[in-house]
């Protein structure tokens, strides 16, 4: 079974929640390889522990066709554009950058009865 290579940005209280849920379906196909997170979270340790790679949104871009989707989670819109004009710029029409929305659907799909927290409120992408 192919991989699925996932890189999650932002590792606040909603992104830390969604990486450790991901850590949980690991045997399912995905592979999460890389993380951005400038501040020193509770969840950015728990991606070293991982050995989830700790890396800027440059060094993310610059991996290229490697990295199938990326989960912005920062609930911010500066970052979200960041991303997309970045990602456009290197040339890049194979990874997918998918919002909170999106991150909350995969939540409800691999969480069974627990919250993903709302830290954010409603933003569009």
């Amino acid at each position: 079974m192919s991989k699925q290579i996932v890189a999650v940005v932002g590792l606040g209280r909603v992104g830390g929640a969604f990486l450790e849920e991901l850590m949980c379906v690991v045997d399912k196909g995905i592979k999460v390889a890389y993380a951005v997170e400038q501040n020193d979270t509770p969840a950015r340790k728990v991606a070293e522990t991982y050995h989830v790679q700790i890396v800027t949104i440059d060094q993310l871009i610059a991996e290229g066709e490697k990295v199938d989707v990326i989960f912005d989670l920062t609930g911010s819109a500066d970052v979200r554009k960041e991303l997309r004009e970045k990602l456009h710029s290197s040339g890049n029409r194979h990874t997918v950058i998918a919002p909170e929305s999106i991150a909350r659907m995969v939540w409800a799909l691999m969480a069974d009865d627990k919250v993903l927290p709302e830290a954010h409120g409603k933003k569009g992408y």
